[in-house]
C-alpha cells in the first residue's frame, strides 16, 4: 500500500519531489565533503611528515657555525633521537631561471641543499626520497604549481646548467608562509657551485619525546648555542602546511552547516504545501476514524524515500567533487593513508543528515493534531489569523500601488508564515557575504596590518651574514634610499635574538624587531607602539604563549646584564611563525637575524621601476614590492578562500531560487481560496501575481538587509578565529561595497523574482467556482 501511495504522490508533485531531494542531496553532499576533506587533509599531513620525517625543532642560522659543540650538545641531552646540520646555499632569485622565466620577482629566499642523510628528507610527487643525479635540480612543487617550470627543462642557476628532473615535497617549507623554497641537487653539483653563494643553516633535531619540547627549546637557549635565524617546531610545521587548505575547509564546514538548516526548512517548506495539498483529505482520514499515528507514516514513509534517494546522491556527488578539492593538498601533501576511512565517515555523515531529516519531518507531522476534521468539511482549506496589521488600511495608502500594499500586509498579517522564508533569505545572504568579504579582505593590502608590516612601498630585506658586514651594507642602501628624490620616508629595522626570563625562572628566545616604529605605524589591538627604551611591543602569539598583556613587565637579557621592558602593546603578525617584537633601544652585542630597509615612494607608479632599479644595484638583498611580497606570502590561502568564495555564492543563489520556488507553491496551495475572492472581485492574473512579487521582494529586502548585518558582525567574528589560529588578531573585514552591497543583492532579486514567477504561475489556474464555498 506504502509503495502505491508514494509513487502516486511523487508522480503527482514531481517538482516538488525533485526539489527537496535536491536540496537533501546538497546537504548530505556538503558534510560528506567536509567530513572526506577533514580525513584527507590530516591522513594527507601525517604521511608527508611521516615519511619525510620531519624535524621537531629546527634552528635556521646564519653566520659561523660550531657543529663540534652542537653534536656535543645532543650526545649529552637524553632527549635527543637524532641531529644534523643541514646546508641551504642562498642566492638572489635573479639566478634562477627557467626557459624564459627566472625568480627575480620572488619573495622567497631560494636556494640549494643536497638530500638529508638522516631524517628531514625531500620527496618526490610519488612520496620517495629523491636520489637526484649530477646535472638534475628538483624544484619545490609551488613552482609547478605556477607554471614557471616543468620536467625537462634547461634551467640556469648562478650560472650553471641543470636539467628539471621532477618536482619536490618539503614538510618544512611547503607552504608559501615559509620564507624559504629549497632546490635538491647532488652532492657533486652542490660543492661546485657553493663558494659562490651564502650558506645558511638549519639545526635539525629528532626527539625521543615530543612532550618534552618546551624543556629542549629552554635547554637549547639556555646552553648559548647558535640560533642568529628563526626558531620553528613540528607543532608549526603542521600549522603552516594546514593552514591553507585548513581555511578552505572550514569555509566549506560553515557553508555545510548553514545548508542543513537550510534543508530542514525546506523539508519544512514542502511538507507544509504538502499538507495543505492534502489538506482536506486529512480532515476526512481524521473524520472516518483513521489515527494520526497512521497518517503520518504515509508522510514518513515519502520522505524516508526522499532522504534516503538525496543522501545517497549527496554521497555519490561529493565522491565526484573531491578530486577537485582534493587537487591542492594532494599536490603539496600526496594521498592520505586513511583514504578510506574518509569514505567511512563521509557515509556517517549522510547517515547522520537522514536520520536528522526523518526525526525533524516526525516533528513537523504533529500538526496533524491541530487539523479539524470539522473546519476541514466547512472550508476545504486551513484558515490563518491575521493579526498585526488595524492600522495598516488600503483606504489610507498613499504611498503604495494596491497590489505593492496588499502584498506587503499580507506579509505583516501572517508573520509566522513569512518568518521561515526570512530566515533562509538571511543565511543565502550570509552564506554568499562572508566567504567574499574574507577573500577581499586577505587580498587586500590593508591586510600587512595583521602581517606586522607598515604600510609603506618598497621593502629591501638583507640576511645577517653579508660577508661579515651587514652593517656596512645597510647603511650603504640607506645612504641611497635616502638622497633618491622619488623615495619620501625611509626606514631601518633590525631584527635581533634576545633571552627573555620565564616566570618560572626558565629563558626563552625572543625575536625583536628594532628601529623607530613610529615612520611606518602598524595597528595595535591593545596598547600603542614602543616608544621608550624601556618598552616592548608583543605579537599576539608571543603576547598568549608568555601570559603577557599592555602594562605587565617582561625581563629580558641584554649585552650580559637583566633589564625590564615594559609591554606598550599587542599586534597581530602572522609572519615567521607569528613570534615577533618591537622596541626601540639598542644593542651591539647580539647578532643580526636579519634587516629591513621600508620605504615609501611619492608617486606610487614608479614602484615596479624602483624594484628593479635597487635590485639591480643591491644584488647581495632582496628588494620586493610589497603588495608583490603579501601575495606572494600569502598566495596559497588566498587562492583556496577565492574558490571557496565563488562556491559560496553559486550555493547561496541556488538555495535562494529553490527556496523561493517551493515557497511560493506553498502559498499559492494555501492561498486558493483567497486567490479565487479576489478574482471574484476584478483582480486579474498580473494583479494576483504582483501582489506575489511584492510579498517575496518585501521578505528579500529585509533579509538581506539582515544578512548583510549578521555577515558584518558575526561573519566577522568567524573570520577573526580563523585568522587569528596563526597569529592576527582584531580581525577587520575590508568589504567591496561593488561586491556586497550591489551585486550580491542584485543577483538575489534576481533569483527571486525568477522563482516566483515560477511558483506563482499556477495562480492563474485557479478557478473561481471550485475554491469559494457557500
Amino acid at each position: 500500500m506504502y509503495y502505491r501511495i508514494i509513487r502516486n504522490d511523487i508522480i503527482k508533485s514531481k517538482a516538488v519531489t525533485l526539489i527537496t531531494m535536491i536540496f537533501v542531496a546538497a546537504a548530505a553532499m556538503l558534510v560528506s565533503l567536509a567530513a572526506i576533506l577533514v580525513v584527507h587533509l590530516s591522513g594527507s599531513l601525517d604521511t608527508l611528515m611521516k615519511q619525510a620525517e620531519t624535524p621537531h625543532f629546527m634552528q635556521m642560522h646564519s653566520g659561523e657555525i660550531d657543529t663540534a659543540r652542537l653534536t656535543a650538545f645532543a650526545e649529552q641531552n637524553s632527549n635527543v633521537d637524532e641531529f644534523q646540520v643541514v646546508q641551504f646555499l642562498n642566492f638572489d632569485g635573479a639566478q634562477f631561471i627557467f626557459g624564459e622565466k627566472s625568480l627575480a620577482n620572488s619573495v622567497q629566499d631560494n636556494g640549494l641543499s643536497v638530500q638529508s642523510e638522516k631524517f628531514d628528507y625531500l620527496l618526490d610527487l610519488e612520496g620517495n626520497v629523491i636520489n637526484v643525479s649530477d646535472g638534475e635540480v628538483y624544484v619545490p612543487v609551488s613552482y609547478m604549481k605556477d607554471n614557471t617550470a616543468k620536467v625537462g627543462d634547461m634551467a640556469v642557476i648562478n650560472g650553471k646548467e641543470f636539467t628539471v628532473g621532477g618536482f619536490l615535497r618539503d614538510s618544512t617549507m611547503n607552504s608559501s608562509l615559509s620564507a624559504s623554497k629549497r632546490f635538491l641537487v647532488s652532492s657533486n653539483d652542490y660543492a661546485e657551485i657553493k663558494n659562490l653563494g651564502n650558506i645558511e643553516y638549519l639545526i635539525e633535531f629528532r626527539l625521543k619525546d615530543m612532550s618534552a619540547l618546551g624543556a629542549f627549546e629552554t635547554a637549547y637557549a639556555s646552553a648559548g648555542l647558535e640560533m642568529n635565524g628563526p626558531t620553528v617546531t613540528y607543532s608549526l610545521f603542521r600549522m603552516m602546511n594546514a593552514i591553507s587548505d585548513g581555511m578552505m575547509i572550514g569555509v566549506i564546514l560553515l557553508v555545510s552547516l548553514l545548508v542543513v538548516t537550510i534543508a530542514f526548512m525546506c523539508i519544512r517548506f514542502t511538507l507544509l504545501a504538502k499538507i495543505e495539498d492534502d489538506y482536506r483529505e486529512i480532515g476526512v482520514m481524521k473524520a472516518i476514524g483513521l489515527r494520526i499515528s497512521d497518517i503520518k507514516k504515509i508522510y514518513l514513509a515519502k520522505y524516508a524515500v526522499i532522504a534516503a534517494a538525496g543522501s545517497i546522491l549527496g554521497f555519490a556527488l561529493s565522491l565526484v567533487f573531491k578530486g577537485m578539492l582534493l587537487e591542492n593538498i594532494r599536490l603539496y601533501m600526496g594521498e592520505s593513508e586513511n583514504s578510506s576511512f574518509s569514505y567511512v565517515l563521509g557515509i556517517i555523515g549522510i547517515l547522520l543528515v537522514f536520520l536528522a531529516i526523518m526525526t525533524f519531518v516526525n516533528g513537523v507531522l504533529k500538526r496533524f493534531r491541530k487539523i479539524s476534521a470539522a473546519e476541514v468539511i466547512r472550508y476545504g482549506i486551513s484558515q490563518d489569523k491575521n493579526t498585526g496589521t488595524k492600522r495598516f488600511i488600503l483606504s489610507e495608502n498613499r504611498l503604495f500601488s494596491t497590489n505593492i500594499f496588499l502584498g506587503i500586509k499580507d506579509v505583516l498579517s501572517r508573520k509566522r508564515l513569512y518568518v521561515t522564508l526570512l530566515i533562509v533569505l538571511v543565511i543565502s545572504s550570509f552564506i554568499m557575504i562572508v566567504p567574499q568579504n574574507l577573500y577581499n579582505s586577505i587580498s587586500s593590502k590593508s591586510f600587512i596590518s595583521y602581517m606586522g608590516i607598515g604600510n609603506y612601498d618598497l621593502r629591501i630585506q638583507l640576511p645577517g651574514n653579508i660577508y661579515g658586514n651587514t652593517s656596512e651594507k645597510i647603511a650603504e642602501i640607506v645612504e641611497t634610499v635616502k638622497t633618491d628624490q622619488a623615495i619620501s620616508k625611509v626606514a631601518v629595522l633590525t631584527t635581533k635574538t634576545f633571552k627573555a626570563k620565564m616566570e618560572d625562572g626558565s629563558e626563552e628566545n625572543i625575536k625583536i624587531e628594532l628601529g623607530d616604529h613610529s615612520i611606518f605605524p602598524i595597528a595595535y589591538s591593545e596598547g600603542k607602539a614602543p616608544a621608550a627604551d624601556d618598552e616592548i611591543a608583543l605579537s599576539t602569539i608571543y603576547a598568549d604563549g608568555m601570559s603577557k598583556k599592555a602594562g605587565d613587565v617582561i625581563a629580558l637579557v641584554i649585552e650580559g646584564q637583566e633589564k625590564e621592558l615594559t609591554v606598550s602593546g599587542i599586534y597581530s603578525d602572522i609572519t615567521n611563525g607569528g613570534k615577533t617584537a618591537k622596541s626601540v633601544f639598542t644593542d651591539h652585542s647580539a647578532g643580526i637575524m636579519w634587516s629591513i630597509v621600508s620605504a615609501e615612494l611619492s608617486d606610487k607608479s614608479l614602484i615596479d621601476a624602483k624594484v628593479a632599479e635597487y635590485a639591480d644595484k643591491f644584488d647581495f638583498a632582496k628588494t620586493s614590492d610589497v603588495d608583490e611580497f603579501v601575495t606572494q606570502t600569502l598566495g596559497s590561502i588566498i587562492s583556496s578562500i577565492e574558490m571557496a568564495s565563488y562556491a559560496a555564492v553559486a550555493v547561496s543563489l541556488v538555495i535562494t531560487l529553490l527556496v523561493t520556488l517551493l515557497f511560493m507553491k506553498m502559498l499559492v496551495a494555501k492561498d486558493r481560496y483567497s486567490i479565487a475572492v479576489m478574482k471574484a472581485f476584478g483582480f486579474t492574473n498580473s494583479d494576483i501575481k504582483a501582489q506575489f512579487v511584492s510579498r517575496s521582494v518585501f521578505v528579500l529586502i529585509v533579509g538581506i538587509v539582515l544578512g548583510t548585518l549578521l555577515a558584518n558582525t558575526l561573519g566577522e567574528v568567524l573570520a577573526d578565529v580563523a585568522i587569528s589560529s596563526f597569529g592576527a588578531s582584531k580581525f577587520n573585514f575590508a568589504v567591496n561595497p561593488l561586491s556586497a552591497y550591489l551585486l550580491s543583492p542584485l543577483m538575489m532579486i534576481i533569483a527571486v523574482l525568477t522563482a516566483t514567477a515560477i511558483g506563482t504561475s499556477r495562480a492563474g489556474q485557479i478557478k473561481i467556482n471550485e475554491h469559494i464555498k457557500e
